[in-house]
């Protein structure tokens, strides 16, 4: 079973900063991990090498400082890592980015289950996954809760849908994202940290993957991030506590003061 997890490194939400003058994101100084969801992905990879055998390739596309995010994926227990790293990948939105992700995947053979976290906390857009299966045209799975089987040549798992669980199988190759319920990630062993500060991390560029320069970065990217900001506080609203008959009544009559009925 061959593996390959795709992680992203972001900064701790709980110390993003605004430039108010820019509109951006503040990335100086700021702590970077891994992407939360992208560690359940990391884990399912882990768990399914364990049940199956095969190997576990983590990649991400990113600064240099990237590096650290595979090397704490080595750590958990992955096999290899490749960072893409290139200045001419800067500036790629989902479109791109889910275009370089799968050239990378097809350097590396391509795999028989590719595993995305469900969306990255600094962009939620919930799209490089599913993204990257199209680039790849193979099928893929959203929101992913549970793994029930994989066997001759096919996967069946459980996905959050509103109001449910949906039970889908399908052939691999096969890509899915999955949800916080999949697992509980497993903390690096010593061992692990010994040999991720050991494990030489693949750097691949532009050429490295056979990617065309007009489909990344932000050349290959139709969509454009205007501005970053933070949205202004609205003042509380009005508490009421009388009867629930007088509250209605009253409710009724402020709506009818602000012409909203």
């Amino acid at each position: 079973m061959k593996v390959i997890v795709c992680i992203k490194q972001v900064p701790d939400t709980t110390e993003v900063k605004i430039n108010p003058e820019t509109g951006t994101l503040m990335r100086e100084g700021v702590p970077a991990i891994i992407n939360p969801f992208d560690q359940y992905a990391l884990e399912e990879g882990i768990l399914t090498r364990e049940r199956h055998g095969g190997t576990v390739t983590a990649i991400s596309m990113g600064p240099p400082q990237a590096r650290e995010a595979l090397r704490d994926a080595v750590a958990m227990g992955v096999d290899d890592a490749v960072l893409l790293c290139d200045q001419r990948f800067a500036g790629a939105d989902t479109l791109a980015t889910a275009y370089t992700l799968a050239r990378a995947i097809e350097r590396l053979g391509g795999a028989d289950l590719i595993i995305c976290g469900k969306q990255a906390i600094d962009g939620d857009t919930a799209q490089v996954g599913p993204g990257v299966a199209e680039e790849l045209d193979i099928p893929h799975i959203s929101y992913v809760k549970k793994v029930v089987s994989i066997g001759d040549g096919r996967i069946k798992v459980e996905r959050m849908v509103e109001g449910g669980v949906e039970v889908i199988e399908s052939s691999m190759p096969v890509l899915i994202t999955v949800m916080k319920d999949i697992n509980q990630p497993r903390l690096p062993t010593l061992k692990g940290i010994m040999r991720a500060k050991r494990t030489e991390i693949k750097v691949w560029g532009l050429e490295d993957i056979g990617a065309e320069e007009g489909r990344v970065g932000l050349t290959g990217s139709p969509t454009e991030v205007i501005r970053v900001f933070t949205p202004e506080l609205r003042k509380r609203g009005q508490v009421i506590e009388v009867p629930t008959e007088e509250a209605v009544a009253a409710v009724v009559r402020k709506l009818r003061e602000l012409r909203a009925v």
